[in-house]
């Protein structure tokens, strides 16, 4: 069991610092409006194990956002050259406004936050195709004051872990386990047929 905990957490913690790893675009999935699911492909920002938690960056102004703090998310991440994949559970929880939310802002680059200055909120119906960015930001990183506007709309999503589904694809034959943390933050194992 330890080692397959060790394996999620590594894999997950690479894939929040290293754009190339393919856990590095999980796909989140919620409960949306009126109970139908909704999923959409996500940044890993950060993985935390010592609290059980991935971060996420999104824009408050996104629908997604009305629906997510306090609400459970699956979220599911494959990484093919260790033929695992991560099917994981968790609470959401916004913070619009709070130090975690400052200091991710803080760490971003300008143009990956430039995505926050959008004139519409995402979602938003457009009669052509485009960007939603003002026309004088389009194609280039802004500067810090040009990004002032933009801190408004940022918003940090922690989701914290309650269970991991841990498979292994193997040809001699696959290995699944169900790694479940409690509010102490201690994890208990158990093994299932894949």
């Amino acid at each position: 069991m330890t080692d397959a905990l060790d394996t999620c957490w590594r894999l997950l913690v690479r894939g929040a610092g290293d754009r190339r790893s393919p856990v590095h675009t999980p796909v989140v999935a919620t409960t949306g409006p009126h109970g139908r699911p909704d999923a959409r492909i996500m940044v890993l920002r950060g993985a935390d194990r010592a609290t059980a938690s991935l971060r996420f960056h999104t824009d408050v102004r996104s629908p997604k956002c009305r629906d997510l703090d306090g609400a459970p998310a699956c979220i599911n991440a494959y990484h093919p050259g260790e033929a695992v994949q991560l099917r994981i559970s968790g609470v959401c929880r916004l913070d619009h406004d709070g130090d975690r939310a400052d200091a991710a802002w803080a760490a971003s680059t300008p143009f990956g936050l430039r995505t926050y200055l959008t004139e519409a909120a995402p979602g938003t119906a457009l009669a052509a195709p485009a960007s939603g960015l003002p026309a004088n930001i389009e194609g280039r990183a802004p500067t810090p004051d040009e990004l002032v506007p933009a801190r408004a709309n940022f918003v940090v999503l922690m989701v914290t872990i309650t269970r991991i589904d841990w498979l292994h694809l193997a040809q001699a034959g696959h290995r699944r386990l169900q790694l479940c943390c409690d509010e102490a933050r201690n994890w208990q194992g158990q093994w299932l047929v894949p």
